[in-house]
């Protein structure tokens, strides 16, 4: 068979979707083969879409990864994550609706709502098969869920890896033939600065509690290169009132030193490179209510 015989390639954005904390940049990540999703146990860790690009051969399959749906508020940043919501569905070819083993929730009932006519393309994802002492115990709540006119219905774990072959098999299978939207060695479309603001973000919400890590958005001040060939890294940590900085910074300065100290270790196995990271924190207040700050803060509010 000549080249110009071969079949042509299918490419296609394929939209992960789901309640809070329910693995979609697990799932992204373990697809991609590298982490370039942040995953905390806290609900609405990832806030803006991210896009991971997988080749196989000549097909591209291009995900995104969409902030956990759930009850709107008046927030600006939650108005935000919505619609990105709503704007990777309208995008998408494929669409992957997560959910958890143990069943549905009202979060996962609302986002079948907003699928409407687009159910047909959505692959019911069930996620956490592993947390399932006994397969058996998954057969009631498969047989409930395939009443539904999904797509197809896959249980996988994104955590161990088990069935996600099969996962990308279908999905493959269902993208619409076309070139590739992406270069082939392209994985992320997100710059240097927003991954290491994240990786910043994800070892702070590890580590401080309630409302804090909701108040706190990281933004890269400065990159660049000292003279003894070390990535310098200035990052400013915002928070909305003067009484979180205490509980950001901890006693003498411990919970700064120590998300530091975790995210320069992660920032240099990401980058290949010796890391200089300095952090400082500032107050914004109201920072996530107001749509100009979000966009001053490097939010893509459009």
């Amino acid at each position: 068979m000549s080249a110009n015989d071969q079949a042509p390639g299918r490419c296609g954005l394929v939209a992960i979707v789901g309640r809070p904390n329910v693995g979609k940049s697990t799932l992204l990540n373990a697809l991609i083969g590298q982490k370039i999703s942040i995953v905390t146990d806290k609900p609405h860790t990832t806030r803006q879409r991210v896009l991971g690009v997988l080749n196989r051969g000549a097909d591209q399959a291009v995900f995104i990864d969409t902030p956990g749906h759930a009850r709107r508020t008046k927030r600006a940043l939650h108005r935000l994550m919505a619609r990105q919501i709503h704007q990777a569905l309208e995008d998408c070819d494929v669409a992957l609706l997560l959910v958890e083993a143990k069943g549905l929730g009202a979060d996962d009932r609302a986002l079948i709502e907003i699928l409407g006519d687009r159910i047909d393309r959505t692959f019911l994802v069930v996620n956490k098969i592993d947390t399932v002492p006994a397969r058996t115990q998954l057969l009631p709540t498969l047989q409930k869920l395939s009443e539904r006119p999904f797509a197809e219905l896959i249980p996988v774990s994104a955590k161990t890896g088990e069935n996600l072959d099969r996962l990308m098999e279908q999905v493959f299978a269902r993208l619409p033939e076309g070139p590739a939207l992406f270069p082939k060695d392209m994985v992320t479309d997100r710059d240097l600065a927003f991954r290491i603001a994240e990786v910043i973000r994800e070892k702070l919400m590890t580590l401080v509690h309630k409302e804090v890590p909701y108040g706190l958005t990281v933004e890269i001040e400065h990159l660049g290169q000292n003279e003894e060939g070390q990535r310098v890294v200035h990052g400013l940590i915002w928070i909305e009132r003067e009484s979180q900085k205490s509980i950001v910074i901890g006693k003498e300065g411990q919970v700064l030193k120590q998300a530091g100290s975790a995210a320069r270790l992660e920032l240099r196995e990401m980058l290949g490179e010796r890391v200089h990271l300095e952090l400082w924190v500032k107050v914004r207040e109201h920072w996530a209510d107001n749509e100009r700050e979000l966009q001053r803060l490097g939010f893509d509010v459009s």
